[in-house]
């Protein structure tokens, strides 16, 4: 079986040298190793070994279409199978033949902590109607049950059959970052390919270090593309309960929060300030079809000073 490894980068220099350090001790030999190229700038092309196939993007396309760039090199060259890595990942010597000894159509990995070698990131998630979002599985476990069931797969490490691809389609672009393969796994499931995690296959991941803007940064993301993949992969009657039940008073909760605290601000609730509005900017993007990259804002650090303009946000 012929494997595309694809590593997505975007300023992760030191980061993907790891990665790729520890790919180099791979037990597999029928593998490429293809590194996408966000735009970066902070040197990761020239450091890159040469053996690597390099695809470079003009710009930061996000982990959705990224990847796609990748996904869609390897099937044109005719790959077996894929596997999507995150670049802030180790993995085991057998991680690849580990894939390739269970030979399913859709597989996980075992995810652990980097700094916690022995406790689980997650594997992934089932779907939970009640709070219209994702209940992990195995989150920050130290055992993993027999049976496993799942709705998702954990992205950061993820193996794809090239008839999967050929019957779903790619990753939806729009998602630009979270959700994306939450959405890819219930399109798959939904399809007929059953989701399996592969207990031989061991990754070690240092956990979110593409959200650079922390809490804002994912919040945004979280609350937009939530209510994309409501939109994509819910029947009209659960959307109407979902948004009557759960959707519409959470909404109603955040703006009166942010409207308590922009009127009342102090300096230790100006990060929460900032929280609250990213989600309603996210809200609002979502209702405007605004997909893709989120506005400038959410990916500073700094909280933001009381009265600054929202001419990129609600």
């Amino acid at each position: 079986m012929n494997i595309a490894l694809i590593i997505l980068n975007w300023n992760g220099k030191k980061d993907t040298l790891e990665c790729l350090d520890s790919i180099a001790k791979l037990d597999y030999e029928k593998f490429e190793t293809i590194v996408v190229d966000n735009g970066s700038t902070d040197g990761s092309l020239d450091s890159l070994p040469t053996h690597v196939t390099v695809l470079k993007n003009k710009e930061n396309l996000g982990f959705a279409e990224g990847n796609n760039v990748g996904i869609r090199y390897a099937l044109e060259k005719d790959f077996d199978a894929v596997v999507l890595l995150n670049n802030d990942t180790i993995v085991d010597p057998q991680f690849l033949s580990a894939f390739a000894r269970a030979d399913k159509p859709i597989q996980g990995a075992l995810i652990y902590l980097y700094q916690e070698r022995d406790r689980l990131d997650h594997l992934g998630g089932t779907w939970n109607p009640r709070t219209a979002s994702f209940d992990f599985t195995c989150l920050r476990a130290k055992e993993i049950p027999e049976e496993l069931s799942l709705d998702y797969l954990c992205g950061c490490a993820l193996f794809v059959r090239r008839g999967v691809f050929e019957t779903i389609g790619l990753l939806e672009s729009k998602f630009f970052l979270i959700w994306e393969e939450s959405d890819f796994c219930f399109r798959a499931k939904r399809a007929g390919f059953p989701l399996h995690v592969c207990r031989e296959a061991l990754v070690w991941h240092k956990v979110s270090a593409s959200f650079t803007g922390g809490k804002p940064h994912s919040t945004y993301f979280w609350w937009r593309n939530r209510l994309l993949w409501i939109e994509r992969n819910c029947t009209r009657p659960q959307k109407v309960s979902l948004y009557l039940r759960v959707l519409l008073p959470e909404i109603f909760h955040l703006y009166k929060l942010f409207a308590i605290k922009s009127l009342f601000p102090s300096k230790n609730k100006k990060e929460k300030l900032l929280q609250y509005r990213a989600a309603l900017t996210g809200i609002h993007h979502y209702i405007c079809r605004r997909f893709g990259n989120g506005p400038a804002w959410i990916y500073k650090k700094k909280p933001m000073r009381s009265g600054t303009g929202t001419k990129e946000g609600l």
